[in-house]
């Protein structure tokens, strides 16, 4: 099969796109590992601590400042949206995918135009 020059134009555009989204991505990514793993760090002390179940539960979390500002963190970066930033390009891969099927046509991760075999109409 052969493009267009529009649809040329559209794939060029969607895979630029794609590809300018990546590195933002990345980032994300790794913000989100390393306050995940701050976070189940500061878990694993908060629970292994004899004191945690001696005292009352803000007392506990007062007396593990890192686990509880890393949690919070996390929740911040959860309630900022971080899990939509993390997968955006498949986002954006996925929503082209359901408007291109009703031409017949599909894309894949990166933004490459599939097309799909015509029906055989009889």
């Amino acid at each position: 099969y052969t493009f267009s020059p529009d649809l040329k134009a559209f794939e060029r555009r969607l895979t630029e796109y794609i590809a300018c989204l990546q590195p933002a991505t990345g980032r994300w990514r790794m913000i989100l590992i390393v306050v995940s793993v701050c976070t189940a760090t500061g878990a694993w002390n908060w629970l292994i601590d004899p004191e945690t179940q001696k005292v009352s539960f803000l007392t506990s979390l007062w007396n593990h400042p890192f686990f509880t500002i890393s949690c919070i963190t996390l929740i911040g970066l959860f309630f900022a949206g971080i899990h939509k930033r993390v997968v955006a390009p498949s986002i954006i891969a996925a929503r082209c995918r359901t408007v291109l099927a009703e031409y017949n046509m599909s894309c894949d991760d990166t933004g490459k135009l599939i097309l799909k075999p015509r029906p055989h109409v009889q």
